[in-house]
C-alpha cells in the first residue's frame, strides 16, 4: 500500500499551494493530486499554474494526477474540465460523470473520485470498462462494504484507493455557505473562504463541534483518522492510503505514514499491527459501518 495526497479542497493563496507542493515534492508521498475540486471562483492558481506544479512534482519522481470539479455548473467549468483532459501527459481523477465521459471519448484511463456514487461491483465493472483503473471509495462505507465488493464474486482487478486521514468532505451544494455566513451571495461572494484556510466550524446550540463549511463544500467537524486500519487495509488489498491536507503539517504526517506501511510490510505481529490515532478529535465510525463522526 502507497500513500497518496489528496487535493488541497480549502482557499489557499498561490505562495502557500507552491510552498505545500515543494514539501510535497521533497517528501516520500507516492502520488500527489492537484487541482481545484470545491469551486471555480477560486481562481489564485490557473489550470497552467497547476501544470507547472504537476511538471515540478514529476520530475522529483511523483505520480501526479489531475482532479476535477466535484460539481460542474457553468459551460466556463466545462471548458476547464475539457483542458484536464487533453494535458496529454497526466492522469486525472473524475469527480463526476461529466469527466467520465470526456476521458472515455479520449480514451484516457481515469481515477474515479469518491464523489462519484460507486455503492455496488456492477457500477465499478462498467466504470472500469470505460477506462477506470482505480477508485475512491465515497467516504460513507464502510469496511466491511469494500471487502465483499473487492472480492465478489471474483477478485477485483482494479486499484482501491481509501481516505485515512483528514476531515472529511460531506456534501457540495450550488450554495456558498460560507458566502451566506458573511451575508454574501454567490455571485460576488469576494472569494470570502480565502480568509479561512481550514474552513468554518460549525456547532449546534450546545456549542458541540458538528461541521466545517467551506465554500459550497460541508465537511466534518471531527478528523478521520484511519491509522489504526492500516494494517487490516494492507491485508485486504487496499493500494492507497489517502491524506486529505489541511495544513502544510500534514506533508510531516505523511512521511510517518509512509515509514508505518513500511513498518508493517516487515513485522506481522499483533502488537506491531495495532497502531493509534494521532487525533483527539478524531472520527472514524463510517469505516465500522457506524455513525462516522463516532470514534470506534
Amino acid at each position: 500500500m502507497k500513500i497518496s495526497l489528496a487535493p488541497v479542497s480549502y482557499c489557499w493563496d498561490k505562495a502557500s499551494i507552491e510552498d505545500f507542493y515543494q514539501q510535497a515534492a521533497n517528501s516520500q508521498i507516492d502520488t500527489v493530486y492537484l487541482g481545484e475540486t470545491v469551486c471555480s471562483r477560486r481562481r489564485f492558481l490557473k489550470f497552467k499554474d497547476y501544470l507547472e506544479l504537476a511538471h515540478m512534482l514529476k520530475s522529483h519522481g511523483k505520480n501526479v494526477v489531475l482532479s476535477t470539479m466535484a460539481l460542474i455548473e457553468a459551460q466556463s467549468e466545462l471548458t476547464e474540465l475539457k483542458k484536464h483532459i487533453d494535458n496529454g501527459e497526466f492522469s486525472i481523477e473524475a469527480n463526476d460523470m461529466a469527466a467520465v465521459q470526456l476521458a472515455r471519448q479520449a480514451n484516457i484511463p481515469f481515477i474515479c473520485g469518491p464523489t462519484i456514487n460507486n455503492y455496488n461491483r456492477a457500477s465499478l465493472d462498467i466504470l472500469q470498462t470505460m477506462g477506470m483503473k482505480r477508485f475512491v471509495m465515497p467516504y460513507e462505507l464502510s469496511k466491511a462494504w469494500l471487502k465483499s465488493v473487492i472480492s465478489e464474486p471474483t477478485k477485483a482487478s482494479f486499484e482501491v484507493e481509501v481516505m485515512g486521514h483528514g476531515y472529511i468532505p460531506l456534501a457540495h451544494s450550488a450554495r456558498c455557505f460560507t458566502a451566506k455566513h458573511f451575508g454574501l451571495n454567490k455571485d460576488n461572494c469576494e472569494t470570502i473562504c480565502r480568509q479561512h484556510p481550514k474552513g468554518i466550524l460549525a456547532q449546534t446550540q450546545e456549542q458541540q463541534s458538528l461541521l466545517r463549511l467551506n465554500g459550497i463544500q460541508t465537511q466534518s467537524a471531527a478528523h478521520l483518522d484511519l491509522t489504526s486500519e492500516i494494517a487490516d487495509m494492507i491485508a485486504m488489498g487496499v493500494n492507497f492510503f489517502r491524506v486529505s491536507p489541511n495544513d502544510i503539517h500534514d506533508i510531516k504526517r505523511a512521511d510517518e505514514l509512509v515509514s508505518l506501511i513500511s513498518h508493517l510490510k516487515n513485522h506481522s505481529s499483533e502488537a506491531d499491527n495495532k497502531t493509534t490515532s494521532s487525533n483527539v478529535n478524531a472520527c472514524n465510525g463510517y469505516w465500522f459501518g457506524q455513525a462516522g463522526l463516532q470514534q470506534v
